[in-house]
């Protein structure tokens, strides 16, 4: 089912993206835009790993290094009947943790240094178990395939927009759309590709958050690590996040307020906290 969903959202933002380039520079603007498309789903699918890890400067950690944190990501992996993902660890004292990996058999599990030292063995099973259920569902394929057009949309429409302003227009069919229709569209398409990606992330969060509190076995463990990773996190955002990659973690790295939790990434960390306190109380 996801790799259908995958394929459907490469599609809708690979028309997005076309389109911007065809208003931009005609038939020749649509083809070019169309093969860096194939390009960077390729690149996203295959490599989307690497370029994340990369991105957060996170480091491989052995066994020896790392005990409880291995020893808690491999009991849920056998739980979960998935191999057990490689670890790595950010240098950041911002609480967070992400999952990326395009399949089960290549998955990876990254938190950061705040993370560890803020959460007990418990809540720290909690966060594990959700980065797991993404795994297990190939969740973080189609958020990084997501990212990665969606910050092309986003980057292609910004410069769209400063060209129109300063270079002018064409009306000729072949060569662009003139002035106006340029920079409204590609407002227009900067937002359906957001609107997209939240869309996508915030379902996918609630799914992640039910399959991991089942997959620990309390649901609790993740509330309460959820409290206080949204403290932490507000304390401490993430200063160098890419704001393309904010929806593989596990809470919003930035600390979104007023207007601009509407546009989050993430559900609304209350929302998801009563759900899982729900779930228990029902147990």
């Amino acid at each position: 089912m996801n790799q259908a969903k995958t394929f459907i959202l490469m599609i809708a933002l690979t028309v997005i993206l076309v389109g911007l380039g065809s208003l931009i520079g005609g038939r020749s603007g649509g083809t070019l835009m169309f093969f860096i498309a194939i390009v960077m789903n390729f690149v996203s699918y295959w490599f989307c790993d690497k370029i994340v890890l990369k991105m957060y400067g996170a480091q491989p950690v052995s066994e020896t290094e790392a005990p409880e944190l291995y020893a808690t990501l491999a009991s849920l992996a056998q739980k979960a009947s998935i191999p057990m993902p490689k670890v790595y660890v950010i240098n950041d004292e911002s609480p967070n943790a992400f999952a990326t990996g395009r399949d089960p058999e290549h998955g990876v599990v990254a938190v950061t240094r705040g993370i560890t030292r803020i959460l007990n063995r418990e809540e720290l099973e909690g966060v594990l178990a959700h980065e797991l259920s993404h795994i297990r569902h190939r969740d973080i394929l189609i958020q990084s395939v997501a990212a990665t057009l969606a910050g092309a949309i986003t980057m292609v429409a910004n410069w769209a927009r400063f060209a129109a302003f300063f270079g002018g227009g064409s009306r000729d069919d072949d060569n662009g759309g003139n002035i106006m229709s340029v920079i409204i569209f590609s407002i227009i398409a900067a937002f359906a590709a957001m609107l997209i990606q939240l869309a996508i992330s915030r379902s996918r969060e609630y799914l992640a958050d039910d399959g991991g509190a089942r997959l620990s076995g309390n649901p609790l463990f993740l509330a309460n690590a959820l409290k206080k990773l949204n403290a932490g996190v507000a304390r401490h955002p993430m200063e160098d996040a890419n704001p393309s990659t904010a929806p593989l973690f596990i809470v919003n790295p930035f600390s979104a307020k007023g207007m601009m939790a509407l546009f989050s990434t993430h559900p609304p960390i209350e929302e998801r906290i009563q759900r899982l306190e729900d779930m228990a109380y029902r147990r």
